[in-house]
């Protein structure tokens, strides 16, 4: 993916205080709907993929205790793809 251009790229703080209305059951699953309903309204893209460590960030404490809020890195190239990172991975690996 490296040979990618990304024509735009953001960082920001996704809030996921409303997924706590939802049953403790089904709360992960909401945040990760959460999370593509903000990228959606923020980015305007035709597909979104959300890169495999920011899934496990949101499981790690298991479906009934999702983080409140997650960091994350959006970069869309210019066919309208958008790739989420977790903000901070990218950091680590070019210091």
């Amino acid at each position: 993916m490296s040979d990618t251009e990304y024509v735009d790229e953001r960082i920001y703080t996704v809030p996921f205080g409303r997924a706590w209305s939802t049953p403790k059951y089904k709360r992960a699953q909401k945040v990760v709907a959460l999370l593509r309903k903000f990228v959606q309204r923020h980015m305007k893209p035709t597909e979104i993929n959300i890169d495999p460590t920011v899934n496990e960030e949101i499981w790690k404490n298991g479906i009934g205790n999702p983080p409140r809020k997650i960091r994350v890195r959006l970069q869309k190239d210019d066919q309208g793809f958008v790739l989420v990172t977790l903000a901070e991975a990218d950091v680590e690996v070019e210091a």
